[in-house]
């Protein structure tokens, strides 16, 4: 998993693109999608993605996924589910305070960060708490319909 998810930091302005691409695809098919009904496309569209985010990111479902506003490193890998920064733990070698073997997801993230256009940016993006409701729902649904219809 480790192996995927450093390949995709190192890919991210490639897959950022490829995110753009099926949203705008997405949006395309939208009045399909609301004639079918999100509720009943739910489902489907969030084992699907927990399988391809699960498998490139180490994505872990929160429903809420903001990998392009982190340089494709998804937060919710960090032991604390910071979204919104490190925490003063990181250490001076770049790993992580409560998990010394692995590096801190804050790195990863500015490192994917650099390889979007402009660089860093949308790091700087404040993110809301999660909403653990939303854990194992799509996320993909969800943007499209905060797309159409901010207050969703």
């Amino acid at each position: 998993m480790k192996a995927a998810r450093d390949w995709s930091v190192r890919h991210a302005k490639g897959l950022h693109r490829l995110y753009a691409m099926l949203e705008s695809l997405l949006m395309l098919l939208d009045p399909l999608l609301r004639r079918i009904g999100y509720q009943r496309l739910d489902k489907p569209f969030a084992r699907i993605e927990g399988w391809v985010k699960g498998f490139l990111f180490d994505s872990q479902s929160c429903g809420q996924c903001t990998l392009g506003e982190t340089g494709m490193a998804c937060p919710m890998n960090c032991p604390k589910t910071l979204r919104n920064g490190p925490c003063g733990g990181v250490r001076q070698n770049g790993c992580c305070e409560v998990k010394p073997e692995m590096t801190c997801v804050w790195v990863k993230a500015w490192e994917g960060s650099q390889r979007l256009d402009p660089p860093e940016q949308a790091l700087q993006i404040i993110q809301m708490p999660v909403d653990a409701r939303l854990k194992g729902r799509s996320s993909w649904l969800r943007a499209l319909r905060l797309r159409r219809e901010p207050s969703a």
